[in-house]
């Protein structure tokens, strides 16, 4: 029988840090990873590979909570995740500015210039996200990271729409970011410049052909 991995709370005091113990993850009912062991500390970020198809939103989605695990542990801090994946997360309606002030609301956190500058959408502060170009729409998908004061930043493609420059303008997003403290995992093909990342090939631990997934359980509802 499949079992929910079982989280284990950091001690009081102890630095920030992500464990992953022996973890193995399915989508859809199929297994698609297994034994897969990691730690991710402050200042430092890990890049997921793998082929598509390979378990690597899966993953980011179970680590986020989204969905449970068929076996192992994970270790997170509570309140320390901030996901962003395909979807960008928008209300149309709200400007640029309202929608960052809604998820600072939400977050608890302070001013949204800030925000704004880092991902040089000043300009557009008063535009409706209805009216973004799918690059815009992306930076401000991504800006919401910036407001939610979370320690960890879990991103899924994050560069999709992203012309050369918005990318060089989130790797130095990303990289301020670590060097705060924070933390990155981030299942990506392009090089966002970060020299302290490392790369975790999901490769070598995919599921064993028959491995039964979760019983009666289908993500998609999620």
């Amino acid at each position: 029988m499949a079992h929910a991995a079982q989280p284990v709370a950091d001690a009081p005091g102890q630095p920030l840090a992500l464990h992953v113990n022996d973890l193995s993850v399915a989508r859809g009912g199929v297994a698609l990873l297994e034994g897969l062991s990691f730690s991710l500390t402050a200042g430092s970020a890990l890049v997921l590979r793998g082929p598509n198809g390979s378990g690597k939103t899966t993953l980011l989605r179970t680590l986020a909570g989204l969905q449970p695990a068929l076996a192992g542990s994970v270790s997170v801090p509570p309140d320390a995740i901030a996901y962003a994946a395909h979807a960008d997360g928008l209300k149309t309606t709200l400007s640029v500015a309202e929608n960052l002030r809604f998820w600072a609301a939400i977050y608890g956190t302070g001013a949204v210039a800030p925000a704004m500058t880092a991902m040089n959408l000043t300009a557009l502060a008063d535009r409706p996200a209805q009216n973004l170009s799918a690059g815009q729409k992306r930076r401000l998908g991504l800006a919401r990271l910036l407001v939610t004061g979370r320690w960890l930043w879990m991103l899924d493609e994050p560069t999709v729409s992203l012309d050369a420059d918005s990318v060089a303008l989130f790797g130095n997003v990303v990289r301020a970011h670590l060097g705060r403290g924070g933390a990155a995992l981030m299942a990506t093909h392009i090089d966002l410049g970060l020299p302290q990342a490392a790369v975790l090939d999901l490769t070598p631990f995919k599921a064993r052909p028959g491995t039964v997934g979760a019983d009666g359980f289908d993500e998609a509802f999620l």
